[in-house]
């Protein structure tokens, strides 16, 4: 088994597990479409342009994707189909490689950055608050003193979650319950935050996507807000994602890029479905960089995103 960077044995079985779905089913599809094939020709090629656009990697990567591998064919003048495997794990790599620069760096921020303030933005249901918590957890294991912040005010689930998670890692949680104004929340955990000399704050918002001009408006308003107290935070913006939607993640992300400066991602729920493709077209189509994915219900089933690690599961033979 290769073995890359910071990851463990045990983190590195728990990715394989992880992307077991979207592994078997993209290799199914791909084995059906070369089937009584010797050589990569334009069928070929066709066939597995199909099978990318179904395995979620979405229509512009896919075209990328494709465009590449054609330049290697014309280069190359042959190309067995048993190359394809190592020729499409190439050509993965090298796109995630473009939206990914900076290999991981382990659950650590910044030098010289205190607190370090993250917003954390993304729509109902896709696991936002629970990475937060398990967020928390991580940076908690890792010897760091952290703050929550729970400013999404218009659910009393949201901040009912989040004081729960504080609870179970033993972190503080700064909250004034449902329908106040999340701007305030979010201030006073910056200054929580700071009063405690804390490595971490991690602030929660609403997430709305209702319309753009709204949900803009709220979130320039909370980091206008938060900089009262740090005057450059914050100094992340991690939008989260369910991987589970497929595309449905794609279009999430150009909403709230559209709203947001959004300067880092979290891929969640990748280990409940065969769309772990996505990954991929989302890393190429906004050059923002993957920072966690979610392959487990555990807390330390939030892995750093290694693309190295990543290509590696997914292109795994059993």
């Amino acid at each position: 088994m290769a073995l890359f960077g910071l990851f463990s044995k045990e983190k590195k079985e728990t990715l394989d597990k992880g992307l077991e779905k979207s592994k078997d089913s993209f290799f199914s599809k791909l084995g059906k479409a070369l089937v009584g094939k010797s050589t990569v020709d334009d069928e070929v090629l066709d066939n597995l342009e199909e099978v990318l656009v179904s395995s979620d990697v979405g229509v512009e990567t896919t075209l990328k994707i494709i465009e590449r591998i054609q330049q290697r064919v014309a280069r190359d003048k042959y190309m067995s189909t048993s190359e394809l495997d190592r020729i499409l794990k190439e050509e993965v790599a090298s796109l995630l490689n473009e939206g990914n620069p900076d290999e991981a760096q382990d659950f650590d921020t910044p030098a010289g950055i205190k607190p370090y303030v993250i917003m954390v933005v993304g729509v109902n249901g896709v696991g936002k608050t629970t990475t937060i918590g398990k967020l928390s957890s991580q940076f908690k294991k890792k010897g760091k003193n952290v703050v929550l912040g729970a400013a999404d005010t218009f659910r009393a689930a949201a901040v009912d979650q989040l004081k729960l998670w504080g609870e179970r890692v033993g972190v503080p949680v700064i909250a004034k319950g449902m329908n106040t104004d999340p701007s305030a929340v979010a201030f006073d955990a910056v200054k929580e935050g700071v009063d405690r000399n804390a490595d971490i704050v991690i602030v929660d918002t609403a997430g709305r996507l209702h319309t753009k001009v709204n949900l803009m408006n709220e979130l320039t308003k909370i980091k206008r807000v938060m900089q009262k107290v740090v005057p450059d935070a914050p100094h992340e913006v991690l939008l989260v994602l369910d991987g589970s939607t497929g595309q449905n993640a794609s279009i999430q992300a150009r909403e709230f890029t559209k709203a947001t400066e959004v300067t880092a991602l979290a891929i969640t729920k990748l280990d409940g479905t065969a769309k772990g493709g996505v990954v991929i077209g989302i890393s190429d189509e906004f050059k923002i960089p993957v920072k966690y994915i979610g392959v487990g219900e555990k807390a330390e089933d939030l892995q750093v995103f290694s693309k190295s690690e990543f290509v590696d599961s997914l292109f795994k033979k059993n």
